[in-house]
């Protein structure tokens, strides 16, 4: 039986539209089962992580200034645009209630693409209705069943339902990816996750790479 990777991700954050753009080669190097689990970071950060507000009400300097290259060198070496929203943090409420509905319809990659290029590709916020309806469009997806059903009870509780259940298993931010069990955190820990997949499951260790390219 092919190994399950999960990924849990909001696309409100540049890391994760890194990882997000790999994620699925990787899974269909190992032929391995990739769950999509969306989720709402900021709930995360609320519950048990909120060091990350007190970082961003009191950044080190050094620490802000190499954040910036990093990320750079990161988009550079996977050859894509991320920019610095105007609007940051971003409430992704909305967008990640429609992964749901882009799921069911078996274009959750192709929407979510959609969702993360428009935030940090073209600086438009996802929070608005009028933008998602432009991603919904490209998506193919309906828009009247699209906005019936992100408001409904039903999808805000599968996105917390997802939250709880990141935190329950020790996650604390986003990307954050499983494989059996066995998390993973953040963009950079690829090659590990594919290292994951390849023990036991027939892979050959000489193949992975290095660095999450």
């Amino acid at each position: 039986m092919p190994k399950k990777l999960e990924f849990f991700y909001d696309c409100s954050s540049p890391w994760t539209y890194l990882a997000f753009t790999k994620i699925e080669d990787v899974a269909r190097r190992h032929d391995a089962e990739l769950i999509w689990r969306p989720i709402l970071v900021g709930g995360l950060f609320n519950t048990v992580n909120p060091s990350v507000y007190e970082s961003r009400a009191r950044p080190v300097p050094a620490k802000a200034r190499y954040y910036v290259k990093d990320l750079a060198d990161w988009a550079r070496f996977y050859g894509l645009k991320i920019g610095n929203p105007t609007v940051f943090p971003v409430n992704s409420v909305k967008a990640m209630r429609g992964a749901f509905v882009a799921n069911e319809h078996r274009v959750i990659a192709h929407y979510s693409r959609h969702v993360f290029e428009s935030y940090w590709g073209e600086d438009k916020d996802i929070s608005k209705d009028g933008v998602l309806r432009e991603i919904v469009r490209a998506t193919g997806l309906d828009e009247k069943e699209f906005f019936t059903k992100i408001a409904s009870d039903e999808y805000k509780a599968r996105l917390r339902e997802n939250v709880e259940e990141l935190i329950a298993r020790g996650g604390f931010g986003s990307p954050t990816m499983f494989v059996e069990g066995s998390m993973f955190f953040g963009n950079d820990r690829l090659p590990l996750v594919e290292h994951e997949l390849a023990v036991g499951a027939g892979g050959d260790l000489n193949e992975v790479s290095g660095s999450s390219t």
